[in-house]
């Protein structure tokens, strides 16, 4: 494999941070080929002894600041439910798989009773074999209907490859029963010749809930037999669906659900997930339905080890002089050479493509130096390979032809590798749940397993890996959607009339802010009212109207100058900060710099080069208060929820070195201001509170910066959501309170439920960044406290100290109960469209 492409200089830039691997005086790999001992866990060295190899290097051992041990489990088998078909008991029994686990038997009486359920056990703990139980025994019986098409199942993933993925387990395991089931993929990678196939003949549709939403529903004549015959709609690693695109997806499983009820289907909901909190409210939230919850996990599980891993400090210094760590890249590429030395099979997640190809470059140069041929037992893994690249690399992976892998999230959902030994998680992936998804591709085989998270230099990496409670002690995070969102429901409500007229009574399934909605719409000549129901006016495609996974507005092409070849589409929300004029903008691996940005076309032009820099856009905000939808005292203080709009306007951008970070240079830029009405929370304090905190007017405007900064930074701890996907403000006079204030609010219109997640555990939030902020080593603030890596105003100014004094001041005057557990203080939410 090539990798030609990386940005020149990156070699030179990472002279200064390498570290020469630890010699172990251990087996080499080349004794642990896939014939050998790594598929037999009783020679595996145990995941505590790979764990004292990895610090056993100079200054290695001080860099892990806590250990978490979890327990072997056994597991607790059940009985078959009687009324699953026996040829299919039979057909899992063939597959080595006596007897099921009690979850499993319990999910699936439930389905066959008719309730929607949830299945929350942890990761392989056989949630595919719980749904697919009741599942093929329904289509067997439905096979033998005397007439009609029989019964029909759809599966949905949230990607693609997951979908490809469970076909094949599913063909695997259904081969003994003939062609009563009949499994096939539909997808935008469907070819056209056999969709026609698909809907006439398959029973069990696997899609995602890109193509129900655009091409399935909006053609639901086709579909009509399937329809009429769904039993079962099935709902895999349903966590993903969070924020906009969790609110999204809710609105298009209420849409199948209406029109299964035109048909005469009402199908029961089957969703899956090893990692969620309060699974039956998320689950009935995005389904719309009452589900019954399975979270008692039967299965068996291997000895964990978790380790929490800090890079040192180096030498670089970074904006304003603050202290640089070593970054969680190189670190991670060091340990994953040092895990291949051992033979112990593992992969690194990482967060960004460019990381994973990145990673393995440097393990490969530094195996090369000491056994050339362990070099090409290292391999990168990510989403813009060909399919049948990935299956190829996830087999070697498991034969143990390799040894190690540097991955994205391409690999964390539902493909299934096992066998692995260890898991190396470079930066904290941004919640809890994924955290977890990681870390249990390890030891997926019942046997042991080691994971390391590497922390970035990063408020809530470094607060985590010094807090392991926050994440050893508590459950993961709730799932944050807000399908009553208007900017969300609208375009669906015109999708759902486009696809039948509404009337009155769908009001109900569409939720309150319906009914504010629709005389709205009507307004807009979208909809139009005949008689008693709602119809589309228009001639274009109302599915059009939104993107689940985008912000709307049209795309911006992504256009190579020399050749006119489109390389893709960023959003249009996204466009400002991601394909300005000079920004490096990565396409599967390769670096392009972006020549120009034509807003009133929509195309950005790029060319290919190798610059030794990455960009990060800078940006200046403010902030108006619309409505405040509840306020509660924080002594003189107060803490505030309700609606605002953000005027945003890129200024400049940075050119930083790829590896260490250094900051090059600062261009200006000439962008046209966007505004944004969403959802905030937002909190003031008095002038005796600043005199109690001994805050003068001369560092007020760095105290409350950096209280800003290092909330956002934590807010992911508390919110199913990237720091990326929430911003903020601090103003010491704002002109709506009359009192200095600090604002953190969706960066989505309308919101998505995480500034108001914030709101309900405010006590808890605040308080977590005021100690991530007095526990940082650093003198004067750096960005493992208080910058930010996408502040507008460079950093400037922060005041470390005032901060922490500032939020001891506020925190002391916080109800002892939280928000969220004085339910006549709960906001109402607003369905205004506009």
């Amino acid at each position: 494999m090539a990798f030609n492409h990386l940005p020149a200089g990156v070699h030179d830039a990472l002279a200064p941070l390498s570290v020469t691997p630890v010699t172990h005086s251990v087996p080499m790999a080349k004794n642990h080929r896939s014939e050998g001992s790594p598929t037999d866990p009783a020679t595996r060295p145990t995941p505590g002894a790979v764990l004292d190899r990895l610090a056993s290097g100079p200054s290695r051992a001080a860099r892990i600041t806590h250990t978490e041990h979890l327990p072997p489990r056994a597991g607790r088998h059940a009985v078959w439910p009687d009324r699953i078909r026996p040829e299919v008991i039979a057909a899992v029994q063939a597959c080595g798989i006596e007897h099921p686990w009690a979850h499993q038997a319990l999910a699936a009486e439930h389905a066959l009773d008719g309730d929607s359920v949830v299945i929350a056990t942890g990761t392989a703990s056989g949630k595919s074999l719980a749904y697919l139980m009741p599942t093929l025994s329904t289509l067997l019986d439905g096979s033998e209907a005397a007439n009609g098409r029989g019964a029909t199942a759809l599966y949905l993933a949230p990607t693609k490859a997951l979908a490809a993925d469970q076909r094949r387990a599913v063909r695997e395991l259904a081969r003994p029963l003939g062609t009563a089931v009949r499994p096939a993929v539909y997808d935008g990678d469907t070819p056209v010749e056999e969709r026609e196939w698909v809907r006439q003949y398959a029973n069990y549709v696997l899609t995602n809930p890109d193509m129900l939403h655009r091409g399935i529903l909006p053609s639901h004549p086709r579909w009509s037999s399937f329809l009429r015959a769904l039993k079962y709609v099935i709902v895999d690693e349903c966590h993903t669906y969070r924020g906009v695109f969790g609110s999204h997806v809710a609105q298009v499983l209420r849409r199948l659900r209406r029109l299964c009820a035109r048909y005469g289907a009402s199908p029961v909901f089957l969703l899956a997930s090893a990692t969620a909190a309060e699974p039956s409210v998320a689950a009935g939230r995005l389904t719309g339905l009452p589900v019954v919850e399975v979270a008692d996990d039967a299965s068996p599980r291997g000895e964990l080890v978790f380790a929490l891993w800090e890079p040192p400090l180096t030498e670089l210094h970074g904006e304003r002089g603050a202290p640089v760590r070593r970054t969680a890249t190189a670190e991670t590429a060091d340990l994953l050479t040092d895990l291949t030395l051992q033979g112990v099979r593992s992969v690194a997640f990482v967060r960004s493509r460019r990381g994973a190809e990145l990673i393995s470059v440097i393990a490969q140069e530094r195996l090369a130096e000491i056994d050339r041929p362990l070099a090409r037992r290292v391999a990168a893994y990510r989403g813009g390979y060909l399919p049948e690249e990935r299956r190829a690399l996830e087999r070697a992976l498991h034969s143990g032809e390799l040894l190690g892998l540097a991955a994205t999230t391409a690999l964390e959902l539902g493909v299934d590798v096992s066998g692995l030994d260890a898991v190396l998680i470079a930066g904290y992936p941004g919640t809890r749940a994924s955290l977890w998804q990681q870390a249990g591709r390890a030891g997926r085989a019942g046997q042991g397993a080691l994971a390391v998270l590497v922390a970035r230099d990063d408020p809530l990496d470094t607060f985590l890996v010094h807090h392991p409670e926050a994440l050893f002690d508590q459950p993961v995070e709730s799932t944050v959607l807000d399908p009553d969102n208007p900017y969300v429901l609208a375009p669906h409500l015109c999708a759902a009339a486009a696809e039948l007229p509404l009337t009155d009574d769908d009001i109900q399934l569409f939720g309150p802010a319906c009914a504010d909605l629709l005389p709205q719409l009507e307004a807009a000549k979208l909809l139009r009212r005949r008689t008693r129901a709602w119809h589309w006016t228009r001639r274009e495609r109302a599915a059009d109207l939104t993107d689940l996974r985008g912000e709307g507005g049209r795309p911006v092409q992504v256009v190579e100058a020399g050749t006119g070849r489109l390389l893709g589409t960023v959003d249009e929300a996204a466009s400002h900060t991601a394909v300005h004029e000079g920004a490096v903008h990565l396409h599967q691996g390769r670096t392009y710099l972006v020549r120009s940005l034509d807003l009133d076309d929509s195309v950005a032009l790029v060319e290919q080069a190798n610059p030794p820099y990455t960009t990060v856009a800078r940006d200046t905000t403010a902030i108006s208060v619309l409505e405040t939808d509840v306020a509660v005292p924080w002594g003189d203080g107060r803490l505030c929820y309700g609606s605002v709009e953000v005027t945003n306007q890129v200024v400049s951008f940075l050119r930083r070195r790829v590896i260490t970070g250094e900051v090059l240079g600062e261009t200006k830029l000439d962008l046209p201001p966007r505004t944004l009405r969403t959802r905030a929370v937002w909190w003031t304090v008095t002038e005796d509170q600043l005199d109690e905190a001994r805050i003068n007017p001369e560092i007020l405007g760095g105290a409350l910066h950096a209280a800003e900064h290092a909330s956002i930074g934590m807010l992911p701890l508390f919110a199913t959501c990237d720091r990326w996907d929430i911003g903020g403000v601090s103003i010491p006079l704002h002109p709506d309170t009359l009192l200095p204030t600090v604002f953190v609010y969706d960066g989505h219109p309308g919101g998505a439920g995480f500034a108001e997640r914030a709101f309900h555990t405010a006590r808890a939030w605040l308080t977590a960044t005021r100690e991530a902020i007095a526990s940082c080593e650093c003198d004067a603030g750096c960005p493992s406290c208080i910058q930010s890596p996408k502040c507008g105003n460079g950093n400037d100014p922060l005041h470390k100290r005032g901060a922490v004094r500032l939020l001891t001041v506020l925190l002391k005057g916080a109800p002892e109960e939280n928000p969220e557990e004085r339910p006549e203080e709960r906001p109402q939410e607003k369905t205004e469209a506009s």
